[in-house]
C-alpha cells in the first residue's frame, strides 16, 4: 500500500494556524462575529451559515454551518437539516454559475475518524471541482493553486446569495 502524507495540514486539524485559535468552537466563535467578511461568512440563514473555507481545496469551497453546536447529524432538528440540504442546493447552483465546475463534492465528515478536522461542531462542504484539479502541484509539490483571493470570493458568493 502506498500513503501519501499531508504535512501541510497537520496546522488546520490541530488549531496550530493560529496562535489566537478560538478555544471553544470556531464555528460558534464566527456565528457570534460581527463583520461577516472579517469571519468568512457569505449568508445568515435561519438555523444555518454559509462560511468560507479559510483553507480551500478549490475556489469557493464553502461550508454550511448549522447555529446549533451539535456533532452529529441526528442530534439537529428536521427543520435544521432540511435547512442544511436546502442551502447545499442553492450553493451548487450558485457555484456553478460562478465557477462553471465540471462537477461539485458535498458532505459531510463527521467524527476525526472521517476526516472531521473540526468535530465538534458538524458542517456540509460544497466545492466546485475540475477535472485534474489535484494535479501534480497538490499530489508532488505539495501546493495547492487557488488563483482567487478570499476576500474575491466572499464578494462573489455572498453577491449570488443575495440575488
Amino acid at each position: 500500500m502506498d500513503y501519501l502524507f499531508t504535512p501541510w495540514r497537520y496546522a488546520y486539524i490541530t488549531g496550530a494556524h493560529h496562535p489566537n485559535a478560538p478555544k471553544e468552537c470556531l464555528f460558534c466563535d464566527r456565528l457570534k462575529a460581527t463583520g461577516d467578511e472579517a469571519a468568512l461568512i457569505v449568508y445568515r440563514g435561519k438555523n444555518c451559515f454559509i462560511i468560507l473555507n479559510a483553507y480551500p481545496y478549490t475556489n469557493g469551497h464553502v461550508m454550511i454551518v448549522p447555529h446549533q453546536h451539535a456533532s452529529e447529524l441526528n442530534k439537529l432538528s428536521a427543520e435544521t437539516a432540511a435547512e442544511i440540504m436546502h442551502l447545499s442546493q442553492r450553493m451548487e447552483r450558485v457555484l456553478r454559475e460562478l465557477y462553471h465546475p465540471d462537477g461539485v463534492n458535498i458532505g459531510m465528515n463527521i467524527g476525526k475518524a472521517a476526516g472531521a478536522g473540526i468535530d465538534q461542531h458538524l458542517h456540509m462542504h460544497v466545492l466546485p471541482r475540475w477535472v485534474a484539479d489535484a494535479n501534480f502541484m497538490s499530489v508532488i509539490g505539495e501546493t495547492r493553486m487557488l488563483p482567487e483571493t478570499l476576500d474575491v470570493t466572499w464578494e462573489r458568493i455572498s453577491k449570488a446569495l443575495k440575488s
